[in-house]
């Protein structure tokens, strides 16, 4: 907490993905609190389909249900529906690391472009190059190894 509020002042854009995993919790309501309690602290929210319902208790996934996890300090609440969305085609191997890889590649891109936060397309772009970055780290088996370069994402992006 003391390193957010650190970082917070400093100006940094926080992001958080509760990458949650309920058999490192003493108990499913323990998880669901604390994961809750830094969640006004993020600028920039990314759960997964799995994730909105266990953090929500709803079994639709839609944006109704993912507005009850919006707060006043949000810049933009991303939910992943890993495989349900239609995206680029590629041979999957693991999922390790794709969600990882998805949110990587869009604040590097958020980086390298605050102004996207402000844009719906270049938002729109931005999460284009995201999901084949997630979509390519499949590909691969394991997590480090498999998280792809810009020049391997561009011709998948283009359909090359």
């Amino acid at each position: 907490m003391k390193a957010i509020e650190v970082a917070k002042q400093a100006g940094a854009l926080l992001s958080f993905d509760p990458n949650v995993r309920l058999s490192l919790w003493p108990s499913a309501e323990e998880a669901r609190k604390q994961i809750l309690s830094v969640w006004d602290k993020a600028d920039i929210i990314k759960v997964s389909d799995v994730e909105l319902e266990f953090l929500t208790g709803s079994s639709e996934i839609d944006d109704e249900t993912a507005m009850k996890l919006w707060h006043p300090n949000l810049t933009l609440l991303l939910v992943t529906l890993g495989e349900k969305v239609d995206t680029f085609h590629v041979n999957t191997v693991d999922t390790t690391c794709a969600g990882d890889s998805f949110v990587g590649a869009l604040l590097c891109k958020i980086v390298d472009d605050p102004t996207i936060l402000e844009s719906e397309s270049k938002l729109r772009e931005a999460l284009k190059f995201s999901n084949a970055c997630g979509a390519i780290t499949t590909t691969k088996k394991g997590a480090i190894l498999a998280l792809p370069t810009e020049t391997d994402v561009l011709p998948l992006i283009k359909g090359i």
